[in-house]
């Protein structure tokens, strides 16, 4: 009798080159995007992909074992109404995402989007902004920059394609509190607007099957006790339900649920990966499992600065970005940050006065 991973073997290799493709990309998606919007903005079966080069990719000088035996991968929830997915749009969503390549761990780390940072020209302000100022290559530059990262590939999506994948699925059970409820519901009202299908307000805080439009407000939600760092933390948790509930889809051998998902997700999607890239992560797309999530930084004050207005400040950089390799790296507490780092963090306590906390 054929066991299971015959029967998973069967249903891909019966696909389409191109469905191998997509299917791929919308793992990828799905394992690392937390977005609170998508929408439709390419014809079916296109990605927009921008390449970018080389030599636009800026790492600072790092040890040579850093992130050795990562992928790691920058994901950015854009927030566009109109289909933008260049410059000229803020990210509500920032995302580090490191894959173990041995162990096909993943590790999802939020930045939140208020930090005050450099966007890679001497500006200070909130992250948000370098996708905005510079599209994905200065977004990408802003992380590797700030935090001593080595990242050149990313995906980008706004509001339509989590809600559509949420719908493929069947939803996704969530526990909504008293805080919560009535935002979601406010929210919906324009996610609706945006994503084009309707929904129903929830009667109060329970626990829900939530179909895509309720899935994306409740991703939205930032108008309750922890503010925006609760609202990536609702973000990170959105995507485990929904990888949780792809991978039981994919194993049970629900080939018309991945179908839909691929037809719904392929063309929502912007991202430099080449075809090899994403070929390359086919035999073990089901193997990776997201096994902890965290939001940077991780010791943190918040202020008003000036024209640059509500920020979040790392107290301060340095130890923070040592914070974040032990996360995703495993490092240990030898590990040594870069001049460039250091500059940063100078900069930043001088622009805002926040230091180190007390141990």
């Amino acid at each position: 009798m054929e066991g299971k991973k015959g029967r998973l073997t069967n249903w891909f290799t019966r696909l389409s080159r191109g469905k191998k493709i997509a299917l791929c990309i919308s793992g990828v998606i799905i394992c690392l995007a937390a977005s609170a919007g998508f929408y439709v903005t390419a014809k079916l079966g296109k990605v927009k992909r921008e390449v970018i080069p080389k030599e636009k990719i800026v790492v600072n000088d790092l040890e040579e074992d850093v992130g050795v035996g990562y992928t790691n991968f920058a994901v950015f929830g854009v927030d566009s109404r109109e289909g933008e997915m260049e410059k000229g749009t803020r990210t509500d969503c920032l995302i580090v995402a490191s894959l173990n390549n041995e162990t096909k761990e993943v590790k999802l780390c939020s930045i939140y989007r208020d930090t005050y940072l450099n966007l890679t020209n001497g500006n200070y302000n909130k992250a948000n902004s370098a996708y905005a100022f510079g599209g994905p290559d200065q977004a990408i530059n802003m992380l590797n920059l700030n935090l001593d990262l080595n990242i050149s590939k990313y995906v980008s999506v706004d509001f339509t394609a989590i809600a559509n994948a949420v719908d493929a699925l069947g939803g996704i059970e969530m526990e909504v509190n008293e805080a919560e409820y009535e935002h979601l519901n406010n929210y919906t009202v324009e996610t609706s607007e945006v994503v084009g299908r309707t929904t129903t307000k929830l009667p109060g805080p329970g626990t829900y099957n939530l179909d895509g439009i309720q899935a994306v407000s409740y991703c939205r939600i930032r108008y309750t006790k922890g503010d925006d760092f609760k609202r990536a933390e609702r973000q990170r948790t959105v995507i485990a339900k929904i990888v949780e509930k792809a991978k039981e889809k994919a194993q049970s051998g629900d080939l018309a649920t991945i179908n839909k998902i691929i037809t719904d997700m392929f063309p929502q999607v912007a991202t430099n990966l080449k075809v090899d890239d994403v070929l390359s992560m086919t035999t073990d797309l089901l193997s990776y499992n997201i096994v902890d999530s965290s939001g940077f930084p991780f010791d943190k004050t918040t202020g008003t600065f000036g024209s640059k207005g509500s920020c979040v400040v790392a107290a301060d950089l340095i130890s923070n970005v040592e914070q974040l390799h032990t996360f995703l790296f495993g490092s240990d507490e030898n590990y040594t940050v870069s001049d460039k780092v250091k500059e940063i963090s100078a900069k930043i306590t001088n622009d805002t006065g926040v230091t180190a906390k007390e141990q």
